[in-house]
């Protein structure tokens, strides 16, 4: 959140953002299998707005990856 309010001069779009996130997430929480699954395994893809969350749970907890800009090169990605 921090991150975009610097980079765009204000809070709106970071809230704005933040409480998506905050909402997928929650989502996610209920519904563990809501995302794609990727190549790579046990990782799944949801796509909010235009991100994409790359999301595993490991045991019980939730362990996102990344939150990708769709507009990024995909030949970058890495899901650590």
């Amino acid at each position: 959140m921090e991150f975009y309010a610097e980079r765009n001069g204000n809070a709106v779009y970071s809230t704005k953002l933040y409480r998506l996130f905050t909402k997928n997430t929650k989502l996610l929480l209920k519904h563990p299998e809501l995302g794609v699954k990727t190549t790579v395994e046990g990782v799944r893809g949801l796509i909010v707005k235009d991100y994409i969350v790359f999301y595993e749970f490991i045991n019980e907890d939730l362990v996102i990856h990344t939150l990708w800009p769709c507009k990024q090169n995909p030949d970058e990605l890495v899901i650590k």
